[in-house]
């Protein structure tokens, strides 16, 4: 398929929706509506009541129907991997597998996740036809062709589901995020969400107890709460009708081990929570540049903070891993709302010292540049400070002075300083190749540097 707009402006499915997909928290742009204020898991993990109610017992599995039932189908659900670069996809399905777009049964522009449920009450069961997706990028072009066919009997097809689909990946992951994200395919019709965290009973093996509950109208939640608490968690979601009943049951367990110990971790703001495309949450592991790096590394990053918010976290959160090394990345929420560099530089100090007070060696990466033409396409970010660029080359200087640092923005950098357009959606965080430089880069260093301390290995 040649390259060229495919999307239809029609609700979700505008060039500005393709960037503006979620409601932004303006200080940073995380993607996620939250309905409650929760404290740090370090200290609900000790206090926090256990629930005894109907949501306690915890359903291990849920049946999935991959084989054609008997009567009228409802809905069928297909799902995919994340390809490399795209912000959303076009879903075509067609009778015979050689057959193009224009010869498509069902075409569905602007899907801004991993996977579609499609209405059939009034179409066509399309049981015997085959699915394909073409990615496609913020203006709504598309920047490859279409996938494989694939019939709609394979296992990325379910008929009539009962659940949502969570998406996460914790389980690729060498370990979990300290701020976890929750994420599922959206469900057809559904008027909002109600997600539970679970964690198991320490003398009990087995049992989980619900620790936590959310409601949502979004497919994508960011926690506000850091997990310190060891042990094993588990999350699920059902969907909610407009009448304020549940449409759903509750879906598979997706479950998260916390650690006791951590021999590196990383403090910073979103770019090391991760994410990318402005519609893939940190959750999964393409946008996360811990993925890239060959030493295990535990993500204490959160989006939207600051070097004041890291140094704030640090006692709960870095402290409870006990780190050997930790890798320090932010400043770039400083300085683009115009803060004075040798403010960010005051909390980087103070986090310095505080690595050295608990015995743990500090390792600084440089402050990456934004890129305000792309940003102001972006207005739920917000305008950066005019004087960005200045007080990112003061920090990025303080940080080159430090015994332990890594320089990981020129590759990113253009030739005027701003982080360069192919590297970005929204002009403020590295996409795939950005991360990838990252993980890289942050890899060579510690095995480079510190050979003594074995760091492949957990």
């Amino acid at each position: 398929m040649m390259a060229g707009s495919i999307c239809s402006i029609n609700g979700m499915e505008s060039a500005e929706a393709a960037v503006n997909i979620y409601d932004k928290n303006k200080e940073d742009g995380r993607r996620y509506i939250l309905v409650e204020e929760n404290k740090n898991l370090s200290e609900a993990g000790e206090k926090a009541e256990p629930q005894s109610a109907e949501n306690a017992e915890v359903k291990t599995e849920i049946e999935v129907n991959r084989v054609k039932p008997e009567g009228p189908l409802r809905l069928v659900r297909i799902s995919w991997d994340p390809i490399p670069g795209a912000v959303g996809y076009q879903l075509i399905i067609t009778e015979k597998p050689e057959e193009n777009s224009s010869q498509a049964v069902f075409v569905k522009n602007g899907i801004f996740n991993t996977g579609y449920e499609i209405d059939l009450s009034s179409r066509r069961t399309m049981w015997d036809c085959y699915w394909s997706v073409c990615p496609i990028n913020s203006r709504c072009e598309a920047i490859g062709g279409y996938t494989e066919p694939k019939p709609m009997t394979g296992d990325a097809v379910e008929w009539d589901p009962v659940s949502p689909l969570p998406t996460t990946e914790y389980d690729k992951m060498e370990y979990s995020l300290v701020y976890p994200t929750f994420s599922w395919i959206p469900v057809n019709k559904a008027h909002s969400y109600e997600i539970r965290v679970s964690k198991e009973d320490d003398s009990i093996p087995g049992k989980f107890n619900t620790l936590r509950s959310f409601r949502t109208d979004n497919n994508i939640f960011y926690e506000n709460a850091g997990y310190t608490w060891p042990g094993k968690y588990r999350w699920q979601v059902r969907a909610w009708d407009i009448a304020g009943n549940p449409s759903t049951q509750w879906s598979s367990p997706r479950d998260f081990v916390v650690e006791k110990h951590a021999k590196v971790a990383a403090l910073g703001d979103s770019i090391t929570h991760g994410g990318g495309v402005s519609s893939i949450p940190p959750n999964y592991t393409l946008y996360d540049w811990e993925t890239y790096c060959k030493v295990p590394v535990k993500n204490i990053g959160l989006s939207g903070d600051t070097t004041q918010g890291m140094l704030e976290r640090f006692d709960s959160e870095v402290l409870a891993f006990s780190p050997s090394v930790l890798l320090i990345m932010g400043g770039v929420n400083n300085f683009r709302a115009g803060e004075d560099a040798w403010e960010t530089i005051d909390s980087m100090e103070k986090l310095r010292d505080k690595c050295t007070a608990h015995n743990i060696i500090p390792v600084f990466l440089t402050a990456t540049p934004i890129n305000e033409n792309l940003i102001r396409n972006v207005p739920s970010i917000g305008t950066p400070a005019s004087n960005w660029k200045y007080e990112q080359q003061v920090l990025n200087c303080w940080i080159k002075q430090q015994r332990f640092w890594i320089d990981v923005t020129p590759r990113m950098t253009d030739k005027n300083g701003r982080l360069k357009a192919e590297m970005t959606t929204d002009g403020l965080h590295p996409d795939l190749e950005g991360k990838k430089i990252i993980g890289e880069m942050v890899s060579e260093y510690l095995l480079k540097t510190f050979p003594y301390l074995d760091l492949t290995e957990k």
